[in-house]
């Protein structure tokens, strides 16, 4: 049955995907977004289908819609956009989450939350891969605290709107997710590797780069948050993400084989509170959803680097760096 849904950051990266996922699945679709980090070259394409319904807005302010499920997107999600205004981050996270919520306790809507596995924090090498039952090793005054500790909050929100107004909810953890649409200035590694390698300048390593990351591509991410949305019975938190696991510099290598660039590796000091290790147990995922990501990392490189290689030559000015 054809539902009205509500995307909030639906001109971001996930968002865009989203909303043409849904569309797709023969949805109503209305993409919510401030423009922040999101563009809407994401979501020109989708102007073709009659269903699909744009509005540029701020979730830190109310708004008043008629819809069956909302699916809560919106907060910057990389290190260089949250910490460019922390508060306003921190905002995006709470204030964002009371206005959604309240719209869905009056519409009476089912919600999900993208929250993230940075709301594990830094974790101790016992919670290893990381479980839904961890609570995490977070800095909660470090520069990072502003989008972990406000998904934090916003997880408490979603419980105590659900313990008290019986809101239905849903909460997904994202690990380390990529693929095309991604920001090419956003700071976060894989857009890095790659905007760097495609101009064939040094690729930064921050620390000795043994750090290691799960990468999940953007499809298998998709799939798995629309199964949790569907599934009745079920909260979360659940983990979404690529139990396969990398160190920063396999994903350096990796790139510069793929693109075959004259790339050089550089090294530069580990920024504050960067997690050592993040890695997904799906085991919750793979029992309640069925699902497991599909795609490799070089498959899912492959299709990113596409990406990256056809908007440097359509659109060079993305590429400016951030002041």
């Amino acid at each position: 049955m054809a539902k009205r849904i509500l995307v909030t950051g639906g001109a971001g990266f996930l968002g865009s995907h989203l909303c043409e996922k849904l569309l797709k699945k023969g949805h109503s679709v209305i993409a919510l977004d401030n423009l922040f980090t999101g563009n809407k070259r994401n979501i020109h394409h989708l102007k073709n289908y009659d269903e699909f319904e744009f509005i540029r807005h701020d979730i830190t302010e109310q708004i008043m819609l008629e819809v069956d499920m909302i699916y809560n997107l919106a907060c910057p999600a990389s290190p260089i956009h949250y910490q460019y205004n922390p508060v306003k981050t921190t905002k995006t996270s709470v204030m964002g989450a009371i206005n959604m919520l309240g719209l869905a306790k009056r519409v009476k809507a089912r919600i999900l939350q993208a929250s993230t596995s940075e709301v594990y924090g830094d974790p101790l090498p016992q919670f290893h891969p990381q479980q839904e039952t961890y609570w995490g090793n977070v800095n909660p005054i470090g520069i990072r605290s502003c989008y972990d500790e406000g998904k934090r909050i916003a997880e408490t929100l979603f419980f105590d709107y659900h313990r008290q107004n019986k809101v239905d909810i849903r909460i997904i953890r994202i690990f380390n997710t990529y693929g095309p649409r991604m920001h090419p200035n956003d700071g976060r590694v894989v857009s890095n590797f790659i905007v760097q390698a495609l101009r064939n300048k040094d690729i930064t390593i921050y620390g000795k780069g043994d750090q290691t990351r799960s990468f999940c591509y953007c499809d298998d991410l998709l799939e798995g948050m629309w199964r949790l949305m569907e599934k009745d019975g079920i909260t979360g938190p659940v983990n979404i993400g690529n139990p396969n696991e990398f160190t920063i510099l396999e994903l350096a290598q990796k790139v510069i084989e793929l693109t075959n660039s004259k790339s050089k590796l550089v090294y530069e000091k580990l920024p504050s509170d960067d997690p050592k290790q993040r890695r997904p147990d799906i085991a919750i995922a793979k029992r309640e959803l069925d699902w497991q990501p599909k795609i490799e990392l070089a498959e899912g490189l492959k299709y990113t680097i596409e990406y990256f290689d056809n908007l440097m030559k359509k659109e060079p000015d993305a590429f400016e760096e951030i002041r």
